[in-house]
């Protein structure tokens, strides 16, 4: 009886202890969520309201995918475990933000329509960064000849670039080129190439351009290279700029492919896109086809630079990456159609 009567406020108070030790934890693991979820929700904004244009914004906002997949795993993590589970207020909120940002994001992973008609001429056509030349020219040609390339555009690419590349077997692959080391792109082809040139665009440095004939029509082609938003965001929107009202006067058979330094989560790429193009990588359900970094140790590729663009006159039939030693671009090959003038979108 007496040992009943002196154990009982020990066990009162241990369970009193407990309680608050639990309710310290729940709160501590509610408050990391509510600081993991910063991100996302920041990112969310930015790419809402397009304030990536012109500012710094624009390095981060290329992570919105991974901040994407966060709130998914804390929404997760706030019903399954019951001591995080906080109030259906919170939850609601967390909830709304995440099918925010999925709704955002599954555009990109779902196929679209149409498909390519059978017996539609095709181009296929591959882009890599060379990054200042350093890109391997043997494997880079062994690329081309694997892929069975028609057209291919270089950037980063000086002249002892192209040197090494016409050393390696390029130009017999690909004879038709129009190179422009000085102006930090080439094209090169396996049809012929007219009207080449530098491209009569507000960019940092001339893009390169030329035409090519396929199924009987005229493909207009430009190796983009845009300068970079880490570097100077301003410089780097006005480039995407001055390409979008390229694209708007360029036709349905146009094709732009290069380094854009731009993601679909980028305001200045939506608005180049909403000028006529399409994504190739996007259309095909292919919405994260990551192509930056390549060769650091224990980095890999995190966000896709790179890309196919094409107007309303072709649609993509495949699209992948691929890597090439040497520099810190995968390059992008895509298989693109021309539709038919009654298919064509617009």
């Amino acid at each position: 009886m007496t040992d009943t009567a002196v154990d009982a406020p020990h066990a009162a108070g241990g369970h009193r202890a407990n309680g608050r030790r639990g309710r310290r934890g729940r709160m501590f693991g509610l408050l990391g969520c509510g600081v993991l979820l910063a991100v996302p929700s920041t990112l969310l904004v930015v790419r809402l309201t397009g304030l990536d244009a012109g500012t710094p914004l624009a390095v981060p906002v290329v992570l919105f995918p991974y901040g994407t997949v966060l709130s998914v795993l804390v929404l997760i993590a706030m019903l399954a475990v019951p001591a995080l589970r906080p109030r259906w207020v919170a939850v609601a909120v967390v909830a709304l933000l995440t099918a925010a940002q999925v709704t955002l994001l599954v555009p990109r992973f779902v196929p679209r329509q149409p498909h390519a008609p059978a017996q539609a001429a095709e181009l296929r056509v591959a882009t890599l960064n060379a990054h200042v030349g350093r890109a391997d020219p043997r494997a880079l040609v062994r690329l081309v000849k694997t892929e069975r390339i028609d057209v291919l555009a270089v950037e980063e690419l000086p002249s002892d670039g192209i040197a090494a590349l016409a050393e390696a077997g390029l130009d017999r692959l690909l004879p038709y080129q129009e190179l422009r080391p000085e102006n930090d792109s080439s094209i090169y082809s396996r049809i012929p190439l007219a009207r080449g040139g530098p491209l009569d665009a507000d960019t940092a440095w001339p893009q390169t351009t030329a035409d090519v004939k396929v199924g009987g029509r005229t493909v207009r082609l430009v190796a983009v290279h845009t300068y970079y938003p880490l570097g100077d965001a301003k410089r780097w929107t006005r480039d995407m700029t001055a390409l979008a009202s390229v694209a708007r006067n360029s036709g349905p058979d146009t094709v732009f492919l290069g380094d854009f330094n731009a993601s679909l989560d980028h305001a200045p790429m939506r608005e180049l896109l909403a000028s006529g193009l399409t994504d190739t990588h996007a259309e095909l359900g292919r919405g994260w086809g990551r192509t930056w970094p390549v060769g650091m140790t224990l980095v890999p590729p995190v966000i896709q630079l790179d890309h196919v663009l094409h107007g309303s006159g072709l649609v993509g039939v495949s699209v992948t990456e691929r890597t090439v030693p040497g520099t810190d671009h995968r390059a992008v090959v895509a298989v693109l159609a021309l539709l038919p003038s009654a298919e064509r979108a617009g």
